[in-house]
């Protein structure tokens, strides 16, 4: 076969630094904006982007020629960088959780990610973040998630 064929679509969640509220509501469509932008540059769909003031969720298809921490380091670098030029010191939290989404699930996980004022009506991101890592079978250290 002379051509990589693949279907990598992966339901990304990040914090910002300790978790602190600096997503406005007013801003984060912006926000939402720029991640797409950074996807389209680097050559990969951002298909879903939702969030609350303190995390973010996104959607990607991850293309065969790229790693899924080099294109999450490249599009927390730039949407740092830029949320910068209106919350001076904004930071994303190190590290990211990751999930593998079927082709069957990609319209639950978008409407999941763009309806993430809903779903935080129930539970907060700690227990949001405890629940996927639950589900999707990834042991985890919780002295270390939060942190």
């Amino acid at each position: 076969m002379s051509q990589s064929l693949v279907s990598n679509r992966v339901h990304v969640i990040f914090s910002t630094q300790a978790r602190q509220p600096l997503l406005p509501p007013d801003s984060r469509d912006a926000l939402y904006a720029y991640l797409m932008g950074i996807g389209k540059n680097l050559g990969f769909p951002v298909l879903a982007v939702g969030g609350m003031p303190d995390h973010l969720h996104l959607l990607i298809a991850l293309p065969p020629n790229k790693t899924l921490s080099e294109t999450i380091q490249k599009l927390k670098a730039n949407s740092s960088r830029w949320m910068k030029n209106s919350v001076p010191g904004f930071a994303w939290q190190r590290g990211y959780a990751a999930f593998s989404v079927s082709t069957s699930g990609v319209d639950a996980a978008v409407e999941y990610i763009c309806n993430q004022e809903h779903h935080h009506t129930r539970r907060d991101f700690r227990r949001e973040l405890l629940d996927f890592l639950t589900k999707n079978g990834v042991e985890y250290d919780e002295r270390y998630l939060f942190d």
